[in-house]
């Protein structure tokens, strides 16, 4: 080796290998965003196609991903009777946790008032700002529309309009037809999972990406409203992070207890993907990814395929958490009393407009939109008040989904025995990493 060689500086190896973890990357990503941010607003805002590209790269895979995971899966599982029990007792834990969510939402807004002493006189807000949230929560299907939009149009549409409930009924029932066909279809279902697999890897190819979409995002979120937004709503920002956490760690960390698994591992194990959602505020963005990792785990391939895509229409903790306390909070803020009655009447109501909000950025204030459109007693107009920071708590809400719907994905795969569980301990002990 040269003189002039040698004098070059070296990267230790560890600092290579430290850097070269995704999860250090977006971290240092969505720090440069928020100083770009806060020095050059008007360049930051200009980065929101970046990160909206990077999530239109993943949901263009999302459909052949979860189309391929469920029919292999429940071709190999062979039992019918399983599939049903399975599903079945994944909507009930969903509705089970779904309910505790909005009940804890509901009691810590009681208990911590964050709208309390703001005395927003309805009459001087204008809602013209949020008329395109109520106007787009207005045409929101009904329980019958809900159901029938579950079916597609033809077997291509399933794919072209973007529905993952469709995409899932599809694939259920081509992976039923498969089930029943034996030897006959092996060939064929052999092909399908070769080609998921191809599609994880080119998920792997995009995820390289995710560096620059979270750092676009945080870049985008902070350069559009500015840091003094958090302060002004300071109050209601601390109270939906502080009550997300809470819900993590008692609720979400006893299933984990009761599963005998560890959280705070869990967590660790799914940082890459924690602190994508964290700066692209959508958790479609991971879900591929969270798949795959699930499977890793030790989750069998029918639970991870039919539970955790399903997980994001029906079981959105967050959201839930969400919704409860920003009702609450337009109500205290605008000194609209709401007695135990209009509470349980909204906790009714939220029980079904809470169902539906996909991972997509945004969706949870729509929702929000249709549950205080349907309550008289709530001025409409007081949506305006969460416009500017409602970008801070989607981030909340994105993250708790996610950690809510990979421990559902985790607790039934352990309630019907399809769960590794020592399989599970090693890797996320970092014993064992990959199958």
């Amino acid at each position: 080796m040269s003189e002039a060689a040698a004098a070059l500086p070296v990267r230790p190896p560890a600092a290579r290998k430290w850097l070269g973890q995704l999860y250090v990357q977006v971290l240092i990503a969505m720090a440069l965003g928020i100083a770009i941010g806060i020095a050059a607003p008007g360049f930051a805002v200009q980065l929101k196609p970046f990160a909206d590209g990077f999530i239109k790269l993943i949901k263009m895979l999302l459909a052949p991903i979860i189309f391929g995971t469920i029919i292999v899966g429940i071709a190999q599982m062979g039992s019918l009777k399983e599939v049903g029990r399975i599903g079945f007792n994944a909507l009930l834990y969903f509705e089970i946790l779904s309910t505790i969510a909005l009940a804890v939402g509901l009691i810590v807004a009681n208990l911590l008032q964050p709208g309390a002493g703001m005395h927003v006189d309805p009459g001087t807000l204008d809602g013209a700002a949020a008329s395109a949230f109520t106007a787009r929560a207005a045409h929101e299907p009904g329980i019958t529309g809900f159901l029938l939009g579950i079916i597609p149009d033809s077997f291509a549409g399933a794919f072209t309009a973007g529905s993952m409930l469709q995409v899932i009924l599809l694939a259920v029932l081509l992976g039923i037809a498969a089930s029943g066909m034996g030897s006959r279809v092996e060939r064929t279902v052999a092909l399908v999972e070769d080609f998921t697999a191809l599609m994880f890897r080119v998920v792997g190819l995009v995820m390289r990406l995710a560096p620059i979409g979270a750092g676009a995002g945080m870049a985008f979120t902070i350069g559009k409203y500015g840091v003094g937004t958090l302060w002004s709503l300071g109050h209601l920002l601390l109270a939906l992070y502080l009550t997300s956490i809470l819900f993590v760690v008692v609720v979400l960390g006893l299933v984990m207890r009761i599963v005998g698994l560890s959280l705070p591992r869990l967590l660790r194990y799914l940082k890459d993907e924690l602190l994508v959602v964290l700066g692209t505020c959508s958790t479609e963005a991971v879900l591929p990814q969270v798949m795959d990792k699930l499977e890793r785990l030790g989750v069998s391939r029918p639970v991870v395929g039919l539970v955790l895509p399903a997980g994001y229409t029906f079981n959105t903790d967050g959201t839930c958490i969400y919704l409860t306390m920003a009702a609450l909070f337009i109500a205290q803020a605008t000194d609209t009393p709401l007695d135990i009655g209009h509470q349980i009447i909204l906790l009714g109501v939220l029980l079904l407009t809470s169902k539906g909000s996909a991972g997509v950025a945004g969706a949870g204030f729509v929702a929000l939109a249709a549950t205080v459109s349907t309550i008289p007693s709530i001025p409409v107009a007081g949506l305006v008040l969460l416009l500017g920071v409602d970008r801070f708590l989607n981030e909340a809400r994105a993250v708790t989904n996610l950690i809510g719907n990979s421990v559902a994905t985790i607790a039934v795969a352990r309630w019907e025995g399809e769960l590794d569980l020592d399989r599970a301990r090693a890797t996320l002990s970092g014993r064992e990493t990959s199958a």
